[in-house]
């Protein structure tokens, strides 16, 4: 199984973006998939996760409503989109994946990608 995400870059604050990760190996009716961020100098924290029944988590980092998390069956994808972006967001943003449902915590998630870059502007 290999994940490959991919979206990030510098943005303004204000802004929003969407972040994709394409999942090979596995199709996502048998997969959930997960988003952590590891911001700079912190530990990485969860952020939301979605089951192979399309059923969403929170894992638990202060998303405020303004992170939703999404997928395509069709194209193999799961996205998570960012609005109201500021610059406490600046992070790199990893997605994971295991077999059939969310668990915390991330050691339960055995495939990662190789993480996508979000800088904030002020």
């Amino acid at each position: 199984v290999q994940l490959q995400a991919s979206g990030g870059g510098l943005v303004q604050a204000g802004r929003s973006v969407t972040l994709s990760c394409v999942v090979s190996g596995v199709s996502l009716d048998y997969y959930a998939v997960a988003w952590f961020r590891q911001a700079p100098g912190k530990d990485r924290a969860g952020v939301l996760c979605i089951s192979r029944f399309g059923e969403t988590d929170d894992f638990g980092d202060s998303v405020q409503g303004r992170f939703t998390i999404s997928r395509d069956a069709a194209k193999n994808t799961v996205y998570l989109q960012i609005n109201s972006l500021n610059p406490e967001d600046t992070a790199v943003y990893y997605c994971a994946g295991r077999p059939y449902e969310c668990i915390r915590p991330a050691d339960f998630f055995d495939s990662w990608g190789q993480g996508t870059h979000v800088t904030v502007s002020s």
